[in-house]
C-alpha cells in the first residue's frame, strides 16, 4: 500500500489552498509550487491529525515521490515468539488475581477467546470517543498553526471547543478564504464525530 492510499493531506501556500487529496499528488503540486518561485511558507497538513507532514523536497518531482515511496517501503521489523504469528497472535503475559482467573477459566471460549472477545468489545466502544479526540486535536493543530496570528483567532477556539457553530464560523469569516474553508471543513468533522459518542 502506498503512503497516497493511506494519508490525504491538504498544502497551503502562506494562506492559499494549493492542493488536498492524496500524499503524492499533494507533494507534487507543492514541488511545483516551489519550483515557480512560492514565496511560501509552504505548508502540508495531514487531514487526520493536523500534523505537518515533512517532505524533503531537494532533487526533481520524481526525486521527491520516489523518497515517498521509500519511506513507505521500510520494512516493519520482523517478530519472533510464541503465539501464531501468521494469524495476528502474539502470546503475552498477563496478571490478573485469581478470581479474574477463575471466572476466565470458567467461561466457553476459554480464556484468551474472552479475553480478545472483551478487549474488542472495548474497542469499538472506545473507537467514537478516539475518533473524535483525534478529530478535535486536528482542528485545533491547524488553527493554532494557520490562524494563532489572525483577528478572532482566541475567539473563535473558545467557540469551536463550546460548540458555538455560528459564533465560530462568524469569526472565522474574517480569515482568508481557503483558510476559513478547510478549518470549517475539520471543525465540522469534529463537531460530527463528537455527536457520535453522545
Amino acid at each position: 500500500m502506498s503512503p497516497d492510499d493511506t494519508l490525504t493531506c491538504t498544502a497551503f501556500d502562506h494562506h492559499r489552498l494549493l492542493a488536498s487529496g492524496g500524499l503524492y499528488e499533494v507533494a507534487s503540486a507543492a514541488k511545483r509550487a516551489l519550483d515557480a518561485g512560492s514565496a511560501g511558507p509552504l505548508l502540508i497538513f495531514d487531514d487526520r491529525s493536523g500534523q505537518q507532514v515533512e517532505i524533503d523536497f531537494r532533487g526533481t518531482l520524481d526525486e521527491v515521490l520516489a523518497r515517498l515511496g521509500a519511506d513507505a517501503a521500510a520494512p516493519a521489523p520482523a517478530r519472533r515468539g510464541p503465539g501464531r504469528p501468521r494469524l495476528g497472535v502474539v502470546a503475552r503475559e498477563v496478571t490478573l488475581m485469581q478470581r479474574h482467573w477463575d471466572w476466565l477459566a470458567a467461561q466457553p471460549a476459554g480464556a484468551s477467546g474472552t479475553l480478545r472477545r472483551l478487549v474488542e468489545q472495548a474497542l469499538r466502544a472506545g473507537a467514537s470517543g478516539e475518533a473524535a479526540r483525534h478529530a478535535i486535536d486536528a482542528v485545533e493543530r491547524f488553527m493554532r498553526v494557520m490562524a494563532g496570528d489572525l483577528a478572532g483567532y482566541e475567539e473563535a477556539s473558545r467557540a469551536f471547543y463550546r460548540g458555538e457553530r455560528e459564533r465560530f464560523a462568524r469569526l472565522a469569516g474574517k480569515w482568508p478564504q481557503d483558510v476559513r474553508t478547510h478549518v470549517q471543513r475539520l471543525a465540522a468533522i469534529a463537531w460530527d464525530a463528537q455527536a457520535e459518542v453522545r
